[in-house]
C-alpha cells in the first residue's frame, strides 16, 4: 500500500497476483476506516472513495477491453452502409 493525501492507496497492476476484485473490496474496507477515523465530509474521505472509484472503473474498463467484436460487428465496420447495418432511431 502506498499513503497519499494520509490514506492507504492500494497498489493494483495486471502482473500482480492480487485481483482487480480483492483490490476493490480491500479499499472500500479502508475508506469505511477512513471516514470513520476521519469524518465523512474529510478530504481523506473523499480520496479514499476516489480510489475505490477509480478500481471500479479500471475493472469495467477492463472489462470491456475483453469484448470480441461478432462477425456482424465485423463486416458492419467494412461496409457501413450495408442493409445489415443500419440503424433506424424511431
Amino acid at each position: 500500500m502506498t499513503i497519499v493525501n494520509g490514506v492507504s492507496a492500494i497498489n493494483f497492476n495486471k502482473n500482480s497476483s492480487k485481483t482487480i476484485e480483492e483490490a476493490i473490496l480491500d479499499a472500500i474496507v479502508e475508506a469505511r476506516a477512513t471516514c470513520e477515523e476521519n469524518g465523512m465530509n474529510s478530504p481523506n474521505c473523499a480520496v479514499a472513495w476516489d480510489i475505490v472509484e477509480e478500481l471500479q472503473a479500471e475493472k469495467a474498463h477492463q472489462k470491456q477491453a475483453q469484448h470480441r467484436q461478432t462477425s456482424l460487428e465485423e463486416y458492419c465496420e467494412m461496409y457501413p452502409e450495408a442493409l445489415e447495418c443500419l440503424i433506424y432511431d424511431l
